[in-house]
């Protein structure tokens, strides 16, 4: 009888079926793997996707799976760590509801680099890709929001699990072995908080846990043994990592109630920023082309995420994705905030800067979601526009369908892929469960042609 967190984690998911899971998760899952892909592809085109592909393709072994966007085949390990670090590039990867980590990073890219090498078909992937999401969320769940004010980026240090256990289930280990990666995935666990300026610190989080996943999975195959104590025990993850730890979130339901809630992103920044966006578009309208007669801006924002996002001047475009008052800015000026729009030619504007300048955050904890968010913009004229937003574009309570998902990947590709290539990636995502085999995704997925869009 499984005793353990990890010993039960390792019997529920070692079994896991594709009919135990939901209808609605496997439509989110199908979206989400579309939604990966164009990430991915734009995000292997950026200054960091291009450094951790060479880096890839510069370790050497057994090269097995295969690059997102270049197409070139690399060790398992490397293409999970790259590809990963390639989708988290342009700050538009999926997220949770409470906005602590990104799903598919850390576990999208580990399963398809294990499912690449091995073959697997859509049905496997995509009993592997639920497995790895459902631990994630039960770990960021019991875990946060203590884990994250000590400092820890729950995408990574939660991660490594969520990847080793799609790795595992990929690669059939027994249920002493899949406890065995997840013991010696808890070792690998990492991942801080400290990470926002102008480097590409923040990029790089999902690479170690993606790889070390796929690590630790591999090496339990091969009879390295880990230990089952790993998140339940007393010096076990859970308590290291936090100071609150919830075995009820962790536990309750576990192989047949998934808390699994996938959200999509609209622009291209910190997902807790989105709300703040969202009521300056909503305002903007009414401003008109006067931007010059903006006197203030004022905002107020959960307790949550108050104290985040607050630089006023970034110096990088990693960093204005990562600015609450820059990107207000943005949305006020140019009434869309996707990537060209955080370039680091824009950083100058003066416009710009004035109106990043103008804002003001207050706390209010009377805001009802933890990335719930107002604005106040006074006019010369006297005037207040308001608006609240409690829910951003792309989250549950304000979705985006399957189309609005494809219409978004067809914008990220561009012209690097033609249009007949495009439309079987999305056909094959949409499809992914009677795939024969996943690596017909990354046929679509890596190797940019030059056919134009047709």
């Amino acid at each position: 009888m499984a005793s353990t967190a990890a010993e039960r984690f390792a019997s529920a998911y070692s079994k896991l079926t594709i009919s135990d899971i939901p209808t609605e998760l496997k439509r989110d899952l199908a979206q989400l793997a579309l939604d990966y892909f164009g990430v991915a592809i734009a995000g292997s085109r950026t200054g960091s996707g291009k450094i951790v592909a060479q880096y890839a393709r510069d370790v050497g072994g057994r090269a097995d799976a295969r690059l997102i966007g270049g197409g070139a085949k690399v060790p398992t390990p490397a293409a999970a760590f790259a590809n990963a670090i390639a989708s988290h590039s342009i700050e538009l990867d999926d997220v949770d509801s409470l906005a602590y980590f990104h799903f598919s990073p850390p576990v999208y890219s580990a399963a398809l680099a294990v499912a690449d090498r091995i073959r697997a078909s859509g049905e496997e992937f995509m009993v592997a890709v639920a497995a790895g999401c459902d631990a994630l969320a039960r770990l960021s769940n019991a875990l946060n929001p203590s884990h994250r004010n000590r400092g820890y980026h729950t995408t990574a240090s939660c991660g490594v699990f969520g990847a080793a256990v799609a790795a595992a289930r990929l690669l059939r280990l027994s249920e002493a072995q899949f406890t065995s990666a997840l013991g010696l995935a808890g070792s690998q666990a990492s991942g801080l908080m400290e990470m926002y300026g102008p480097s590409m610190q923040k990029r790089f989080n999902p690479g170690p846990a993606a790889r070390n996943g796929v690590v630790a999975a591999e090496l339990a195959a091969m009879g390295f043994t880990g230990a089952a104590t790993i998140l339940d025990g007393e010096r076990g993850f859970c308590r290291a990592f936090s100071d609150d730890f919830n075995e009820e979130e962790l536990l309750g339901g576990l192989g047949s109630q998934f808390p699994v809630h996938i959200e999509f992103k609209a622009h291209s920044c910190a997902r807790p920023i989105h709300t703040a966006i969202d009521c300056a578009l909503n305002v903007r309208d009414a401003i008109g082309g006067g931007l010059g007669d903006i006197v203030s801006i004022r905002m107020r924002r959960h307790p949550d995420w108050a104290q985040y996002h607050l630089n006023k001047a970034p110096q990088t475009y990693h960093e204005a994705q990562v600015s609450l008052p820059f990107s207000v800015a943005i949305a006020l000026k140019d009434g869309v905030n996707l990537p060209p729009q955080y370039s680091n030619g824009r950083l100058g504007n003066p416009e710009l800067l004035r109106l990043a300048g103008l804002v003001e955050v207050d706390v209010d904890a009377s805001l009802p979601r933890g990335i719930s968010c107002t604005i106040e913009v006074g006019m010369a004229d006297g005037r207040k526009l308001e608006s609240q937003v409690d829910y951003p574009r792309g989250s549950s309570g304000n979705p985006v369908d399957y189309a609005g998902t494809e219409k978004k990947v067809r914008m990220l590709v561009g012209d690097g892929f033609s249009s007949s290539r495009i439309d079987a990636l999305v056909a094959h995502c949409r499809s992914i469960e009677s795939l024969p085999s996943v690596s017909v995704l990354l046929d679509q997925a890596v190797g940019e042609d030059k056919g134009g869009r047709g």
